[in-house]
């Protein structure tokens, strides 16, 4: 059940009557997610995180708009508020399942309907897109965070344990590519942030890093999350239904450098 002492005490409170809530353990987001229900209601999700430098709750509400607005499918944004020690966040639910957990469905079919929802995504103009996440801008947020102490190195993948942020980073800046392929990123392209349901996809969710940034930001996380939830041996048809039947190795591993620090 949600802490007390987290409740919005506001005019978001009254939105609240009548649901049952249950925290949401999926995703790695610095926010705690619960998730309400109440006969005869709506399903909806309300996030709450500590107001702190680097939240998150703002940038998601300003990319669920804009992703809305733009014609592709996401939760709209229901309310937010914030007592200047918390932020909330309250947003609808999609119908169906996130891609890691449609048993439903089959892996292969999990992973293309993945690469279709990508595609949608990174055809969209990047003019048009107000959210810069370009490699300079990303490394200098990734410096930040690795300076207030937030970088957890307990997470790090495997091939990068034992070694300390400030070890990563001289990586990120020594290794960086000379050029990026640009389209409007999601950003934390795993399958547990994409939904589904039996009519087809449904949408994208957790989108607060979604921005204009090089493609590998999503192609190198989808791979991993493919890899780790479904074994390596579907990687290969992502890719092809992408459209990217060969990738580079180090722009692979760079963007999985990179997501380290966030």
């Amino acid at each position: 059940m949600i802490v007390s002492d987290k409740l919005p005490a506001g005019p978001l409170a009254a939105r609240l009557s009548g649901y049952r809530m249950e925290q949401d353990a999926l995703g790695r987001s610095t926010a705690s997610v619960f998730r309400l229900e109440g006969e005869g209601l709506p399903a909806l999700y309300l996030k709450v995180e500590e107001v702190a430098t680097f939240g998150e709750l703002a940038d998601e509400a300003a990319r669920l708009g804009w992703l809305k607005a733009s014609g592709l499918p996401c939760p709209e944004v229901i309310a937010r508020e914030s007592d200047g020690e918390h932020n909330w966040l309250l947003i609808s639910a999609l119908p169906g399942s996130d891609l890691a957990s449609a048993s439903a469905l089959t892996p292969l079919v999990r992973v293309e309907l993945l690469a279709a929802a990508l595609l949608d995504l990174h055809r969209l103009p990047i003019a048009s897109c107000p959210f810069d996440h370009r490699l300079e801008r990303r490394i200098a947020t990734a410096k930040a965070r690795m300076q207030a102490g937030i970088v957890d190195e307990t997470d790090f993948d495997a091939t990068r344990l034992g070694k300390s942020a400030e070890a990563l980073f001289a990586e990120l800046e020594s290794r960086r590519p000379g050029r990026e392929d640009l389209v409007v990123a999601h950003g934390d392209a795993c399958l547990p942030n994409f939904i589904t349901s039996e009519k087809g996809f449904s949408g994208y969710i957790d989108c607060s890093r979604l921005g204009v940034a090089d493609r590998y930001q999503d192609i190198a996380l989808a791979c991993r999350s493919i890899a780790h939830n479904f074994g390596e041996a579907l990687v290969q048809p992502f890719l092809d239904r992408y459209g990217m039947p060969a990738t580079d190795p180090a722009r692979l591993d760079y963007y999985r450098l990179l997501d380290e620090f966030f």
